[in-house]
């Protein structure tokens, strides 16, 4: 498994699809996932430290998992089938480590809010990943992005692309 980040919540430009793209902690590497708009919304809140005036679906999680006496020890985004990524929150209360299956969107916001770390199979990378800068075609299901992360300035890292 290898560490990642979410690197910046936007819009894909060929489809104005909401996206996450993460960044492996001690590499230049991203991974491109679509997902929804609610999701896209309750991760850029999260990183621009916006407090909603009620809670939203992540932070009830947040308070269940807290309130039953648990922790979300990590993230671990672990397959990809049929273009859909799976995850599983790892939760542990006492001694017992359980697994939940979540999709990652909703993996990585409440990821965000715990300060829990997110993992990534090594394969995906191979699979999916994006070097920026590296010439030659972008792998299977990251040429859409393509031409964003050309002109991504690095400063707008981590925040929301309307």
């Amino acid at each position: 498994m290898i560490a990642v980040q979410v690197a910046q919540v936007g819009l894909d430009p060929a489809s104005s699809s909401p996206v996450v793209l993460l960044r492996e902690v001690d590499g230049d590497r991203l991974l491109p996932i679509m997902i929804g708009p609610a999701e896209a919304s309750a991760i850029a809140m999260e990183l621009q430290g916006i407090r909603p005036p009620r809670p939203l679906t992540h932070d009830l999680v947040k308070r269940v998992i807290l309130g039953l006496g648990g922790e979300l020890r990590r993230v671990l985004i672990g397959d990809l089938r049929n273009d859909t990524y799976f995850a599983e929150l790892e939760l542990r209360r006492g001694d017992e480590v359980v697994q939940v299956d979540a999709r990652p969107s909703d993996s990585i916001a409440v990821a965000l809010r715990l300060g829990a770390p997110i993992f990534l199979a090594d394969d995906l990378f191979d699979r999916r990943g994006i070097t920026p800068g590296e010439g030659g075609a972008a792998p299977d299901g990251a040429d859409i992005l393509r031409t964003y992360l050309e002109n991504l300035d690095p400063q707008d890292l981590g925040r929301f692309t309307p």
